[in-house]
C-alpha cells in the first residue's frame, strides 16, 4: 500500500508545479530523431547550466553513441533518462507509456522525519482536517503544530481559519515541512498570507529567454500580500530537509525575506526553478526546469536548496525523540 501510494504522489507531482506545452505527435520513432529533439530542446531552454556547471555538448557524445537507427524502445528510454539524471534536478523528467523515469534528490540524503514518533511521543491526540493538514498541540499548549506534507492539499480558508484560531493564545507555531516534495505553486502565497501584515517582497524570478546558455529575461518580483481575514503574528519555526522540494524551497526561500521565521533543520532539496515540457515526436513527454528562483537581494541557491538558519539531523538510533522538533520547540519556549 505505501509503494502504491509513493507512486501516486510521484504521478501527481510530475503533473504539478507547471503547466506542460505538448507539441504535435510529428511521428518518427527512429531513435535518434528523437535524441537530438530532447537534447536541443534542453539546450534551448534548460535553466541551470551554467549554475551547475554543466558541459551538455560532453553529455551529449557520451549519450548519443549508445543508441542507432535500430535501438529498441526500452534501451531508447534508457538512455534519455540516463542524459536527463545527469542534470541531478527533480524537475527534470521522462514519461513513455511503459515507465517512468524522474530524479529522486531525496533519495541521496536521510530521512530526518518520522511522523509516528510525533504522534506517539509528542502529540498523541493529532487532530487531521478535511483536507489532510495534521496538527495539534506541544509543549503543554503553549505551541502549535502543523504538518503540511504536500503543497498539492488545497487547504480551504475554513479549514485555516479553524486552526489559527485554535493556537491563537501559543507562543508560536512549527510549520513542519520535511518531506514535502512541492505540488501547487500558489498554495504557496496562500499560506504565507496567514502569517504576514504587510505586502512583501520576497523573490524573483528569472525565465531563460535565449539560445545562450545563459540568457535570462527580467527579473520579475514575486510579492506576498497579507490575506484579509484571520491572521496569526507570533513566530514561525518551518522545518525542512532535503526532501523538502519545489514549491517547499519556494516557501523556504520566501521566508528568509520576513524577520519572525526561522528555518530549521536540513537544507531543501532544491527545485527552486519552474519547469514546463513537450513532447517528443514519438509521443513521449518530458520536463526541465526552464526559469531560476532568486532571494531579494539576487542570490541564486535555491537549486542547490535553501539552508536553514538552525541545522539539527534526526537521529534514528532512538525512535521516541524527534531532534528537530525538540530545537523547533527550545526556539518558541
Amino acid at each position: 500500500m505505501k509503494i502504491l501510494f509513493a507512486f501516486f504522489i510521484v504521478a501527481l507531482a510530475l503533473s504539478s508545479c507547471e503547466k506542460l506545452i505538448f507539441e504535435p505527435d510529428l511521428g518518427s520513432k527512429n531513435p535518434l530523431t528523437n535524441f537530438d529533439y530532447l537534447w536541443n530542446e534542453l539546450d534551448r531552454k534548460y535553466s541551470y547550466f551554467e549554475l551547475k556547471n554543466i558541459d551538455w555538448d560532453a553529455i551529449k557524445n557520451t549519450y548519443r553513441s549508445r543508441l542507432s537507427d535500430s535501438s529498441s524502445e526500452e534501451e531508447l528510454f534508457s538512455v534519455l533518462a540516463s542524459m536527463l539524471n545527469e542534470l541531478k534536478d527533480d524537475h527534470t523528467s521522462l514519461v513513455s507509456p511503459f515507465n517512468i523515469s524522474r530524479y529522486d534528490i531525496a533519495l541521496q540524503n536521510p530521512d530526518n522525519s518520522y511522523f509516528r514518533t510525533i504522534q506517539k511521543h509528542y502529540i498523541p491526540d493529532v487532530w487531521v482536517t478535511e483536507s489532510g493538514l495534521a496538527h495539534g498541540f506541544l509543549d503543554g499548549n503553549n505551541i502549535g503544530y502543523i504538518l503540511y506534507n504536500s503543497f498539492l492539499i488545497n487547504f480551504t480558508d475554513q479549514e485555516m481559519d479553524f486552526i489559527l484560531n485554535r493556537y491563537k493564545n501559543t507562543n508560536g507555531i512549527i510549520l513542519d515541512l520535511r518531506g514535502n516534495v512541492g505540488g501547487t505553486i500558489t498554495n504557496v502565497p496562500r499560506l504565507l498570507a496567514r502569517f504576514i501584515e504587510t505586502k512583501t517582497l520576497a523573490a524573483y524570478t528569472i525565465t531563460r529567454n535565449g539560445k545562450n546558455r545563459n540568457e535570462f529575461g527580467a527579473k520579475q518580483p514575486f510579492y506576498l500580500t497579507p490575506y484579509k481575514g484571520l491572521r496569526y503574528k507570533k513566530p514561525i519555526v518551518v522545518l525542512t530537509d532535503r526532501g523538502s522540494y519545489s514549491a517547499t524551497t519556494f516557501f523556504a526561500l520566501a521566508t528568509k525575506a520576513l524577520p519572525h521565521f526561522i528555518l530549521l533543520g536540513d537544507t531543501t532539496g532544491g527545485g527552486g526553478g519552474l519547469p514546463n515540457g513537450g513532447q517528443l515526436p514519438n509521443g513521449w513527454t518530458y520536463r526541465f526546469s526552464v526559469s531560476q528562483l532568486l532571494d531579494v537581494n539576487g542570490n541564486n541557491y535555491a537549486e542547490a536548496g535553501v539552508p536553514p538558519k538552525i541545522n539539527v539531523a534526526f537521529d534514528w538510533s532512538d525512535l521516541t525523540k524527534d531532534e528537530i522538533l525538540d530545537r523547533a520547540i527550545l526556539e518558541l519556549q
